[in-house]
């Protein structure tokens, strides 16, 4: 219920779901050392956006996930401002950018 909740501040309201091939890319910023997998939060996360942002998971064709543990961050370059606003956040922050080209960072 987060998840959806916190993504419909991030978008405008009244929004149609895409029906397009969707990508999804998560990143995990705990307080400490994460309890549990990696793999754990993806399908949570994926089912709270179906319906609301896209609608089927079905649409997903690419995934990437990864966390960020405070003993082992890593130096951002060129952050978006809106992921540059969740690193100044309070832990933990799990930052969720969803695309309509599964393929774009592999061209």
């Amino acid at each position: 219920m987060r998840v959806r909740n916190a993504s419909s501040k991030a978008i405008p309201d009244p929004h149609f779901v895409s029906g397009e091939r969707i990508a999804v890319t998560l990143y995990y910023l705990p307080r400490g050392p994460m309890r549990g997998d990696i793999d754990n939060i993806v399908k949570p996360v994926l089912d709270a956006l179906s319906r609301h942002i896209y609608l089927d998971d079905s649409q997903v064709e690419r995934v990437v996930v990864q966390k960020f543990e405070p003993a082992v961050m890593f130096d951002f370059r060129r952050p978006t401002a809106r992921f540059s606003e969740a690193l100044s956040g309070s832990e933990p922050v799990l930052y969720v950018r969803i695309s309509s080209d599964p393929f774009e960072e592999l061209s």
